[in-house]
């Protein structure tokens, strides 16, 4: 009897916080109520613990409701049953940060990801299971993700995570973005997707599972969109509200290309319009995007920056105007939650693609003007009232009679990032160096490796995606009267390497990578082979795996061949196959396994002569941390391509010399129109990325620090240093009436660098007075009301400032104030 009041009163106790999440056809709602949900990305492994709590009390301020990741499933299980949830990777502890900040969690299990993240989150040992094919009706694969899904839900439940247990969880995902290739299956993918469904299913979260860009998503899955846009897009099911669970707020970089921009009124217009047209639940992707450290990074070829233009920026700082902007946006929807969830709707249609959308309850009103025209704007005329709503923009009026927020206009500032240098005490102007070189002679001279098979194998085969080297050996034997012997020779390699080096006894005869998109080619090269025994030794590289596309596991890395020499015995042309040639394999590089890049590493260096663009040589040096508290990067201009470590902990890939084209940037960023990835690009004719975060927790405040790098092209490490980044200065152009707030992010402003109050023209960082401008001195009006602090709030009216006569044209406020 005692045993059985004490089960009740658990079960008792453990109710009384449970929430009790499910959905209609307008909103999810949360113990009964109807919610507008604003959620957005952060993924715990694009940053480190130490940092979580900032970014999700950020993302609270700038009123989300909500903070959604993926789950990783190479990072937790890079060896099959063997789990890793520590540092970065613990998982429990993020989300419970996320529930200390009073935020709801969404949790997209998957587990496939993309995310641009390595193979899409699937460990490679997944591919080398004899009779794998991924996602389909293939029982090994089912097996696998049945058992990992279990074990993360199994975790989540045992620390009350989920909603129905108390926690914060509110939504789950099984599978991601299937539908978007879903054809090739055939079939087989559509038994397949039933079955994620009735998996999940019989799990028994308690909250809704949710399956994103699955049209056919199987009751009672919820399916939803994912784009740049989804105010279109309409649920399967009457019963299954209108979800948004990735508005791409910008986009990812490659290795090669160039800086991607989506603008602040752009992602403003996407979620107003998607309100506008009867959705309540937004997330964005990414809010914050974070580092691929490691060996993470995906693509292939994606960055180390996983920054994506987010809200807030790869280190952490405000990515203003967008975070401001937004924010306000929040604020506004927020205000009419109730109306949106429960109004009846209408809407006129004006014409020239402008119109009114009116949600209407008994309480009130609350009403939105769009116009999808990308080049006038509009007049709307509503009750007796005449509102003009500029191009590709949204104006919301919660009361439907006063204007409180439109996409096209920002009212918050624009902050101008700078690069600090380190001012630690005892920094010398340069770092000093030591180094050694990659021990590479069993390789090169000798052709030894730790297997040997007569073909050329898929690197992930032999390497279970362990390191991203793998060499290919072999050697060749030739006579002196051979017909190959002589000058006009040369070795062809159809490889499907990322990057590829050659050495033929010993010699280094060349490299190659792969360039835009295409990563199968041909390298060739002109070789004098010697008489007798030859060894051709072949470094392959890869630079992130395949993440996205139907059967993607299938996608070749490495050297798939065939291999041939060929030379001239007169006027033939004599052609050698090495395909089925004795290959010898050898996964990783020796410095890797000797672990030179931790910081106890016993391994001698020298500080003689430290050479400059050589191939295949290791670096290290010591430094001070830098003063304060401000994100710390380390600027790797001069060097080629490698790895960088800091005290140990592996800061991800480098490659500052791919330079992206010349072609292609944008002068200016007309925000109006369709976005996409070409659009408003920056940084042609520069580095891919040339600053690296080094996360604070990564560094010592007090004592040296190292520097370890492993530079694999040739580079010149004397031009490395570490630096901060920091607001450097704050501006704004905001039309009278409306408040502006300048802040510096803890720091004082130091000074007005241009203020008017008029017609001024120009740009953040390039004002210029107009053709009309206050008499009265807005620069010491502005000096007096914001120097010295830090942080200003300035009432944008012709009372403090004046009444220029612009000719009826609205009067605006531009400043720029130094941090």
């Amino acid at each position: 009897m005692v045993s059985l009041r004490f089960l009740l009163c658990f079960l008792f106790v453990s109710n009384v916080y449970a929430t009790i999440v499910s959905h209609d056809g307008r909103a999810i709602t949360i113990d009964g109520h109807r919610r507008v949900l604003l959620s957005g990305s952060i993924h715990y492994p694009r940053s480190t613990p130490e940092m979580w709590p900032d970014l999700i009390k950020k993302s609270k301020e700038g009123g989300l409701d909500a903070i959604e990741t993926y789950v990783f499933w190479n990072a937790h299980e890079p060896t099959r049953r063997q789990y890793d949830f520590s540092g970065k990777l613990d998982l429990i502890r993020f989300l419970k940060t996320i529930q200390d900040e009073g935020l709801y969690g969404v949790l997209r299990i998957g587990p496939y990801a993309c995310a641009e993240w390595n193979y899409g989150g699937f460990p490679v040992w997944l591919h080398n299971m004899p009779g794998m094919v991924f996602r389909t009706t293939n029982k090994a694969f089912m097996d696998e993700m049945q058992n990992f899904t279990t074990m993360i839900v199994d975790m989540v439940k045992k620390e009350n995570l989920f909603a129905s247990q108390g926690g914060p969880i509110i939504l789950a995902q099984i599978e991601n973005e299937y539908g978007n290739v879903m054809g090739p299956y055939g079939e087989s993918g559509k038994a397949y997707i039933k079955w994620c469904a009735n998996m999940a299913q019989s799990l028994d979260v308690g909250v809704p599972w949710i399956m994103c860009q699955q049209n056919d998503a199987p009751q009672p899955m919820l399916n939803t969109c994912n784009g740049f846009y989804c105010d279109n897009f309409v649920p399967n099911n009457p019963n299954t509200p209108k979800m948004w669970t990735e508005n791409w707020t910008g986009w990812f970089k490659q290795w090669g290309g160039k800086n991607p921009h989506r603008t602040t009124e752009d992602v403003a217009f996407s979620v107003a319009r998607f309100f506008q047209r009867g959705g309540t639940f937004n997330n964005y992707y990414m809010y914050h995007g974070g580092t691929n450290f490691d060996r993470t990074a995906g693509g292939p070829y994606i960055t180390t920056s996983y920054d994506y233009d987010a809200p807030l920026d790869e280190y952490g700082n405000l990515n203003q105007p967008k975070y401001g902007h937004l924010k306000q946006l929040h604020d506004v929807l927020h205000s009419m939650e109730r109306t949106l969830t429960y109004g009846n709707i209408s809407t006129i249609e004006f014409g020239n693609s402008a119109s009114a959308t009116i949600y209407k309850t008994e309480e009130g009103s609350s009403c939105f003007f769009g116009n999808g025209n990308e080049k006038s704007d509009a007049t709307i005329s509503f009750q007796g009232e005449s509102y003009v709503v500029p191009a590709w923009s949204v104006t919301i009026l919660p009361d439907c009679k006063n204007e409180a927020y439109n996409t096209a206009k920002i009212t918050t500032q624009t902050s101008m990032m700078v690069k600090k240098p380190n001012e630690a005490e005892d920094t010398p102007s340069t770092l000093k160096w030591s180094w050694r070189p990659e021990n590479m002679d069993n390789f090169l001279l000798k052709g030894k490796g730790e297997s040997t098979q007569t073909q050329l194998f898929d690197q992930k085969v032999v390497t279970n995606d362990q390191s991203d080297y793998l060499w290919y050996m072999t050697t060749v034997k030739f006579k002196k009267r051979d017909p190959f012997s002589g000058k006009n020779m040369s070795l062809r390699v159809n490889s499907t390497a990322h990057v590829l080096h050659a050495f033929v006894n010993g010699k280094h005869i060349g490299s190659q990578h792969a360039e835009n998109g295409k990563f199968n080619y041909v390298f060739e090269k002109d070789v004098k082979f010697k008489s007798g025994r030859n060894v051709i030794a072949l470094l392959s590289i890869t630079v992130g795996l395949a993440n996205y596309g139907a059967f993607f596991e299938s996608k070749p890395a490495g050297i798939t061949g065939p291999i041939f020499i060929t030379g001239r015995n007169g006027d033939e042309t004599i052609v050698k196959d090495l395909s089925a040639h004795k290959w010898s394999y050898k996964t990783g590089l020796i410095g890797f396994e000797s672990q030179l890049f931790r910081t106890e590493s016993m391994s001698k260096w020298s500080v003689e002569s430290v050479p400059f663009n050589r191939t295949m040589t290791w670096y290290k040096t010591t430094f001070k941390s830098p003063l304060g508290n401000d994100p710390v990067v380390v600027d790797l201009m001069g060097l080629g391509k490698g790895t960088a470590w800091v005290n140990g902990n592996n800061i991800g890939r480098y490659w500052p010399a791919f330079i992206s084209s010349e072609n292609g940037c944008d002068a200016k960023c007309n925000y109006r129109g369709a976005y996409h990835a070409e659009k408003c690009l920056t940084n042609c004719g520069e580095p891919t990325q040339r600053w690296y975060h080094v996360p604070r927790s990564f560094l010592n405040a007090e004592g040296d620090n190292t520097l370890v790098l492993f530079e694999e092209m040739g580079g010149n490490p004397s031009l490395v240093s570490f630096q901060t980044t920091r607001v450097g200065s704050v501006c704004a152009n905001v039309y009278e009436k409306n408040i502006i707030e300048l802040s510096c992010d803890r720091k004082q402003i130091s000074a007005i660098k241009f203020a008017s109050f008029g017609n001024p023209d120009g740009d953040c960082g390039s004002f210029v007075k107009g053709t009309c401008e206050s008499s009265n001195n807005t620069v010491d009006i502005l000096t007096q009301e914001c120097v010295g602090k830090e942080k200003c709030s300035i009432d944008v009216s012709k009372e403090k400032f004046g009444a220029p006569d612009c000719s009826g044209a609205a009067r605006r406020l531009a400043v720029e104030a130094i941090c």
